[in-house]
């Protein structure tokens, strides 16, 4: 069985576009009958605007258990291991894990350091550094991550900068020579070339990427580099692979630009990205399900259960039914729905086109909003490890305080040092420091600098509250 592996390590599209970028020319080698591409010059032009990503995550307490028990395969700091080949430390008495690099690319979108990355680089690392391909490094700031997209934007302080030039994805067809540009295994620079498989195809169940595969080699810290087309444009990022052994097999994927550039507009812009959502569960059909639906063909996404306080239930939409189009858009497989949704804006209004009781009806249906968990990046909210306390913590959200029912405003998401040794505990919600209401990270920052040797941490877990002494290291 195959595995899929995520690889790791402001321009308008319009404003990209250089007006002297030129085809690759064709060689042919003497005595060659058949022409092949030369890409000396699309990497001499663009290749300095390709970056390399440098992070770091700080030494933290494991979550996977006492007794020195590794992290759980479904915990963020494995995932953290996993997505850069790097095996999960061994653990001491304590259960701390030692600090842990990687590596990934990226590239340089304006002259004043805005710089696109795959957000499964950056996201988790405590520190990240851009090394330009004059040896010059910058610590970068993670302006945003978009996790459904595995899309990031991180930026440097630098100005007149190399950029790349934007193409159109749209036009590519399979058999076009593709580049790509990254840092593999840490060798920076490196170039390597192949041919466009297919195009918007659908990788994993509910997808919001219509990727763009290739035969390009790429392999662990190639992930976030660009993928460029014979012009010289970048036409995706390369994010993730199908392989048997996490090296690359042949068959790699890269995101289409239009799509990571909607993102960074969003991320630039507000800091996060807004979809759409209808509240259902999709799957695809075979030759028998849909014979036994009536369908002349297999096609559509079939719902197969429903959000009860969703849009759908409320338009009246049905477990059974076949959804064939949204806003005269045909829907040929499930995946295809993700994405449409997805880029509808929230309260807007779709008009979908439902196969039921073997025949055509349209649902009218208020788009709702998708809602994404919070993800811990360099430069975030959070008090860092190695403070007073030895703690990190993070805002709540609105949706957990009416999960928990809290009126708390900030979580404790790792904990190590004094505070680790006075018994706090991930999850616990802190509601006040030395008597004082605590609103904000920012206040909570505050107090504690301010106190002296001992903090009074007011905590909220489960449905009791409980003071916990902390000396303040």
């Amino acid at each position: 069985m195959c595995l899929l592996v995520a690889l790791t390590g402001c321009a308008e599209k319009g404003n990209a576009q250089a007006e002297d970028a030129k085809p690759v020319v064709a060689s042919r080698a003497p005595g060659a009958s058949v022409a092949l591409p030369d890409f000396r010059e699309l990497v001499r032009k663009y290749g300095d605007a390709v970056v390399n990503v440098e992070v770091r995550q700080n030494a933290r307490q494991a979550r996977g258990g006492p007794g020195g028990q590794p992290p759980l395969p479904e915990d963020p700091l494995f995932d953290f291991f996993r997505r850069f080949g790097i095996p999960a430390p061994e653990f001491g008495p304590r259960g701390d894990a030692p600090p842990r690099r990687g590596a990934g690319s990226g590239f340089i979108l304006s002259e004043d350091g805005y710089i696109l990355t795959n957000a499964h680089v950056v996201a988790d690392a405590d520190v990240v550094t851009v090394r330009l391909t004059d040896r010059r490094e910058f610590q970068a700031q993670v302006i945003g991550v978009d996790a459904r997209t595995d899309v990031a934007v991180i930026k440097i302080d630098a100005h007149e900068l190399p950029t790349v030039t934007i193409g159109d994805p749209d036009a590519l067809e399979p058999g076009q020579w593709v580049l790509a540009i990254g840092s593999p295994f840490g060798l920076e620079s490196t170039a390597t070339a192949g041919i466009v498989s297919a195009t918007s195809r659908a990788v994993g169940g509910e997808s919001y990427v219509p990727f763009i595969q290739t035969d390009v080699a790429v392999n662990p810290g190639n992930s976030g580099g660009p993928l460029f087309n014979m012009n010289g444009e970048v036409v995706g990022i390369n994010s993730m692979i199908f392989s048997r052994t996490g090296g690359y097999m042949g068959v790699s994927f890269a995101i289409p630009i239009d799509v990571a550039m909607n993102v960074r507009d969003q991320l630039v812009k507000t800091g996060r990205v807004v979809r759409g959502r209808i509240g259902v569960a999709v799957q695809d059909l075979n030759a028998q399900l849909a014979e036994s639906f009536g369908l002349d063909r297999p096609r559509g996404a079939l719902v197969s259960s429903i959000d009860e306080d969703g849009p759908a239930a409320a338009s009246g939409l049905q477990t059974g039914d076949v959804i064939l189009g949204v806003n005269g858009q045909p829907i040929d497989r499930f995946t295809d729905l993700s994405g449409i949704i997805a880029g509808l804006e929230p309260g807007s209004t779709a008009e979908l086109r439902v196969w039921r009781d073997r025949k055509d009806r349209e649902i009218e249906v208020r788009i709702g909003e998708l809602q994404d968990a919070p993800v811990r990046t360099a430069g975030g909210p959070v008090e860092e490890r190695g403070g007073k306390l030895g703690l990190t913590v993070r805002p709540l959200t609105q949706e957990e305080k009416q999960r928990i029912d809290s009126e708390g405003a900030i979580v404790v998401d790792e904990v190590g040092g004094p505070a680790a040794e006075a018994g706090i505990q991930p999850g616990d919600v802190i509601l006040g420091v030395n008597g004082a209401r605590i609103e904000s990270i920012e206040q909570f920052r505050e107090a504690v600098d301010d106190a002296p040797a001992m903090v009074a941490l007011l905590i909220e877990r489960g449905q009791g509250q409980i003071f916990v002494p902390v000396p303040t290291g």
